[in-house]
């Protein structure tokens, strides 16, 4: 197990990243529920039946991949292998840019597409949605073939 100064500093960094992010999307989903609950008009109306969809698509993904955050500060200290040339020391920095890049585009996408749509179009901030997913999936990959077997 790796506990050097700059996994222990990138560990600290997903923590306060995964825990900042879960009360930001958590509040996201109170302030999405009070509007439900009090009937906010402009919130119900069935014109905005595509914002409705996309701000809960912002609020679920943030909170997972929040949750993802604090799982990846966690399994940190088991990332000792490197990619295929045996035992690294060096912490997965590109794998924590790709988690944290997902972070942002994955839920941000959802959120900038409920602005500027036409119809029941999204806007054109969904476009940050596969970006997202892709930086997802290669923060997957890296993880798992950092992983000792």
């Amino acid at each position: 197990m790796s506990t050097t100064p700059e996994f222990t500093s990138l560990q600290l960094r997903h923590l306060r990243i995964g825990w900042t992010s879960l009360l930001v999307f958590v509040v996201l989903g109170g302030v999405l529920e009070s509007m439900h609950g009090f009937k906010a008009d402009w919130y119900l109306a069935v014109g905005n039946e595509t914002q409705r969809l996309l701000w809960r698509l912002a609020h679920a993904h943030g909170t997972f991949l929040s949750l993802v955050h604090i799982g990846f500060a966690a399994t940190l200290p088991h990332l000792t292998k490197g990619c295929g040339d045996g035992e690294s020391k060096a912490p997965p920095k590109f794998v924590s840019a790709s988690l944290t890049a997902a972070l942002i585009a994955l839920p941000g996408g959802f959120l900038l597409g409920a602005f500027g749509g036409h119809g029941g179009d999204p806007g054109i901030g969904i476009a940050l949605v596969p970006f997202g997913l892709v930086m997802l999936v290669v923060a997957i990959i890296g993880t798992l073939r950092r992983l000792p077997r």
